[in-house]
Order: structure tokens, then C-alpha cells, then sequence
């Protein structure tokens, strides 16, 4: 079964740094052993103005959860994950989730 590993990042607290680091996160992650593909989506803003419960989300798809494990425990995800940390200044969560559909 399709597993994607998700990345939620919450509100940063510099938008424009956020976003200046953002590219080259998306080109550490096309580097990941046995991606398939993967999304990249930003949060649309509250109408009200009050915070979103996220600020972006980016998905990576992997043939199964084995091959998303392995992924996270290459050199890759070794130059990967930090700089996602070091960016996620409004804090982040990582999950790996069973694609159901699609």
C-alpha cells in the first residue's frame, strides 16, 4: 500500500524567511531514495484573519512503508530533515500515513 509521509508545518514566525528557505527543502526531498512523487500546498489564509492551524504541508509518496523508512535513514533525509527543523520556526510535525485512496 501507497504510504506518503506528510510534513505540517505551522505558522513560521518570519514568513519571508520561511519562504526564502522553502525551494531548496523541496529540492532536498526530490533527492529521497524511491520517491514516487509528492505535493507541495500552502495553507489559505483565515478569513477573519486568525492564524491557520497550519502554514504549509508537503507530501512525499513512497511504494510502502518500507520504502519510506528506508528513505528517512539515507544520507538524503540526513541533509533533509535538519534544514526542515531549522526552518520550522513556528514548530512542525511529521507523520507517515497509509494512502487509502488514489
Amino acid at each position: 500500500m501507497t504510504t506518503k509521509i506528510t510534513i505540517i508545518y505551522d505558522n513560521p514566525q518570519d514568513e519571508a524567511a520561511f519562504e526564502a528557505g522553502y525551494p531548496e527543502q523541496v529540492g532536498l526531498a526530490k533527492n529521497l531514495p524511491g520517491l514516487q512523487r509528492f505535493e507541495a500546498a500552502k495553507v489559505w489564509p483565515k478569513e477573519d484573519g486568525s492564524p491557520t492551524p497550519a502554514y504549509r504541508l508537503f507530501d512525499m509518496y513512497f511504494e510502502d512503508y518500507d520504502a519510506a523508512n528506508a528513505a528517512v535513514a539515507t544520507e538524503e533525509a540526513a541533509a533533509l530533515f535538519p534544514k526542515i527543523f531549522e526552518l520550522a520556526t513556528g514548530g512542525v510535525r511529521i507523520v507517515f500515513a497509509d494512502v487509502e485512496q488514489g
